[in-house]
């Protein structure tokens, strides 16, 4: 998790502008950055970093001797940058995932550049050459994306909404701050003085539409049909590769374990892997509940049968409580569930801060949503009238979406 911030065509004093970025100085404990943009005095970039590969050359924005001219910053990961660069012959400057952008960017243009990544992000790209701005977000929107812009063509972008509601602008006293929509990009004029017109915003990406970047994908061939044997199989494969595919850092990795399905598939599957991948460390397990809670019971069995370095993380009501300011401030939204279910997840995070050396964090979060397995789902009235609905079928579960 990394912070960006950046803003274009600011009628105030940068210098001033910029403490806003430190309000999301929580997402980048490893360094900080502010950098102006050469030829724009009112436009500049904000980093916050957590490295998790590339310590030495990994900051950002990203800036390449082979392209003066473009400025990136992003956060995420771009799991197939390796491929990309193998398949087109690229010569990087860094070891950085993101670095893969600029030369697809080059090669193609946005619009082949975004639907080539296989990845978690959220980036802003400044081509000066061609006096562009382009704003771009994953299928799924799971890495952040706010924005503000006026009619003036005044534009910030960062990764958290707090970042962007105290800025300064003279033609408006309050800032519209919206999230930047999942799965689109946006194409943007620079102009002379800094500012900013939008040209267009493109969906570039369905979730029922294969990707663009499968064509060169490394996956295991998927077996063709429905039958019970085949869709095993192919979930198992593509769920190894989802693993797989995340284990790209040189920070330790740990992993959530609740003791339910998802947790402890994740976790077993990891720990198989990095196994294989003759990583040198034991795969710590992290568990969290109150005194007697059956999660911590279920997760202490899974942990000793899959044999991680497992620990556990006790908590009462009043530090629930104590918590919740500080979890809707990061959060930055009042949802009963999602601050619910965030309390213990934000005090075991404090946990591996504070007390271990894993820095990279799997867990199962996700597919309950994804794939509507709470019960409330199936008693949602509401699902069915955009037939997305789960019933239950011979004893079994099936999705129509």
């Amino acid at each position: 998790m990394c912070g960006i911030w950046a803003l274009f065509g600011s009628d105030d004093c940068l210098s001033v502008q910029c403490l806003s970025a430190m309000k999301i100085a929580h997402r980048g404990p490893d360094a900080f950055r502010f950098e102006n943009v050469n030829g724009y005095t009112n436009c500049c970039f904000g980093f916050h970093r957590l490295a998790v590969v590339d310590p030495l050359f990994g900051m950002q924005p990203i800036r390449v001797k082979k392209y003066p001219y473009l400025w990136l910053c992003y956060n995420g990961e771009i799991y197939n940058h390796k491929k990309m660069q193998q398949h087109f012959e690229f010569e990087y400057q860094t070891k950085v995932d993101g670095e893969i952008i600029l030369h697809l960017y080059d090669k193609g243009g946005i619009e082949q550049t975004i639907c080539m990544l296989d990845g978690v992000f959220a980036f802003v790209l400044l081509d000066t050459a061609n006096k562009k701005v382009f704003l771009g977000r994953d299928t799924y929107g799971v890495r952040p994306l706010f924005k503000a812009m006026t009619e003036d063509g005044f534009l910030a972008v960062c990764s958290e909404a707090k970042g962007l509601v105290t800025l300064k602008h003279s033609a408006t006293p309050f800032l519209k701050v919206e999230p930047f929509l999942p799965g689109h990009y946006e194409v943007l004029d620079l102009k002379p003085n800094g500012k900013v017109a939008s040209v267009e915003m493109v969906k570039y990406h369905h979730c029922r539409d294969e990707p663009l970047h499968a064509l060169y994908d490394n996956v295991e061939k998927l077996f063709p049909g429905f039958e019970i044997e085949t869709v095993k199989n192919n979930l198992r494969i593509l769920f190894n590769n989802a693993v797989k595919k995340r284990l790209m850092t040189d920070r330790r990795i740990g992993c959530l374990l609740s003791g339910g399905l998802d947790s402890s598939l994740v976790a077993a599957t990891l720990l198989k892997q990095l196994k294989e991948a003759q990583v040198q460390y034991p795969l710590q397990t992290f568990a969290i509940g109150m005194e007697d809670s059956p999660d911590l019971l279920a997760a202490r069995k899974v942990a000793d049968h899959i044999g991680s370095e497992h620990y556990e993380v006790l908590f009462n009501s009043e530090e629930g409580i104590q918590a919740l300011d500080e979890v809707i401030f990061s959060l930055e939204t009042y949802d009963i569930t999602t601050v619910r279910a965030s309390v213990g997840m934000y005090l075991i995070s404090k946990y591996i801060r504070k007390n271990t050396d894993s820095v990279v964090i799997f867990s199962g979060e996700g597919s309950d949503e994804l794939t509507q397995g709470y019960i409330y789902f199936h008693k949602d009235w509401r699902g069915r009238k955009k037939n997305c609905f789960v019933c239950q079928k011979q004893n079994s579960w099936c999705f129509c979406l």
